[in-house]
């Protein structure tokens, strides 16, 4: 019994030992094991610092970084930072992300560049095709100007061959019977129609036409601003001068040959209208040589009786039924042709022609031809387009070619020549 308790006596003791011991074990493990989970718990806050400090970094690195030429710097930028010896993944990782959103950054930066230097090129496109644009843009359309025969409501007169002139008369020259008339006492701005008594004044004359005369500023159209071919300084004779101004209707030459007449120009467009007044042409009234004052005015009547006597010259029947003319100006060569295209149609019998036109005149001619083996006199006035004063005188030529003398139209009027 004795052995027994003594032995019980040990075993406790040894138990209260292994107690302590256990507990010691257990202190020194739970005292250990927060220095060991501390790293663990750290790193987590140890990435977000190293994310925050990495846009900082890389943002005073760009700042610091001197700007380079053709975008180099930009390239750059755009590479990534290479990481420190003995950095985190976290770190490595945020270092990354940075350098890619700088490449973004980079990328944008240049795209918004070209897009600018796109821009800029575009607008400078564009503004000088705005400039080409307002350059060669035609200018707005104005309201064509009325002549006076459409203000008098000469138009609205009807005739039985539809023609496209206000005013129109055709005589037989030998029997003075005409043959067809419209309007034909009405006074109108007459027009480069004008030019025709201009050369039969200076072919009355006897002028030389070898004597050299010159274009002057004075010959310049200030009546229309109307261009000419010939320069002021060109030096010309007296017939070459007549031929441009009966045949092509230059202006200059014909104020040129005014303005040189003996007596100058107030004596030479005296001699015009005591000219008319002697052929009996009492609606006539000239104020200049050329015909492009609109006071220039007379009827189909009075122009009858001007062809008529202008078709007895034979100058004046060469000069303008010529179908074209070249003019030496030093060493250039100009060619001149004639403005009624019916001269070098060979159905046509033109003996002697003029045409003209100024706005308040219209489109005007005058012809002498044989038409069915009649001379006749054919007067235009104020047609209504560029080319229907020609059809006028086509239709004309048809309908006199297809009648038999008793189906021509009654005479209006007696002719006077």
């Amino acid at each position: 019994m004795m052995a027994t308790g003594a032995f019980g006596k040990r075993f406790s003791g040894w138990m209260k030992a292994l107690g302590i011991l256990s507990a010691g074990i257990v202190f020194g493990l739970s005292t250990l094991s927060p220095a060991l989970a501390a790293p663990a718990k750290k790193k987590p806050a140890a990435t977000k610092a190293a994310a925050k400090q990495a846009p900082k970094a890389s943002q005073k690195a760009a700042a610091k970084a001197p700007a380079a030429k053709n975008g180099r710097t930009a390239r750059t930028s755009a590479r990534p930072a290479p990481a420190k010896a003995g950095a985190t993944k976290a770190q490595r990782t945020a270092v990354a992300r940075n350098a890619k959103g700088s490449a973004r950054q980079a990328a944008a930066k240049r795209g918004s560049r070209a897009s600018a230097t796109v821009a800029q090129r575009s607008g400078r496109v564009a503004a000088r095709e705005t400039r080409l644009s307002l350059q060669q843009a035609t200018p707005e359309a104005r309201p064509a100007r009325l002549s006076f025969g459409q203000m008098a409501g000469l138009h609205a007169v009807n005739d039985p061959l539809d023609l496209k002139s206000s005013v129109a008369l055709v005589v037989d020259q030998d029997t003075h019977e005409v043959l067809l008339s419209k309007n034909d006492h009405a006074v109108l701005p007459i027009a480069s129609l004008t030019k025709l008594m201009t050369g039969l004044i200076v072919s009355d004359a006897r002028l030389p036409l070898d004597e050299m005369i010159t274009i002057t500023e004075a010959d310049i159209d200030t009546e229309k601003g109307s261009r000419s071919r010939l320069s002021v300084g060109t030096t010309l004779s007296r017939g070459e001068l007549m031929h441009l101004a009966l045949m092509s209707s230059e202006n200059r030459a014909a104020h040129a040959l005014g303005r040189t007449y003996p007596g100058g120009m107030d004596r030479f467009v005296a001699l015009m209208n005591a000219r008319a007044a002697r052929l009996g042409m009492k609606d006539t009234r000239y104020v200049e040589p050329t015909g492009l004052s609109s006071g220039n005015r007379s009827s189909a009547h009075d122009l009858a009786t001007l062809v008529a006597a202008a078709a007895d010259d034979r100058l004046l029947r060469q000069l303008t039924t010529s179908h074209g003319y070249e003019v030496a100006l030093g060493e250039r060569m100009l060619q001149y042709n004639n403005t009624n295209r019916l001269v070098h149609n060979p159905e046509w019998q033109i003996g002697l022609q003029k045409t003209g036109y100024i706005s308040e005149a219209g489109q005007c001619l005058v012809m002498q031809a044989r038409v069915a083996g009649r001379k006749l006199i054919m007067v235009f006035l104020d047609s209504s387009g560029r080319g229907s004063r020609l059809g006028d005188a086509e239709r004309v030529r048809r309908w006199v070619e297809t009648q038999r003398p008793a189906e021509v139209m009654a005479a209006t009027g007696a002719f006077a020549s």
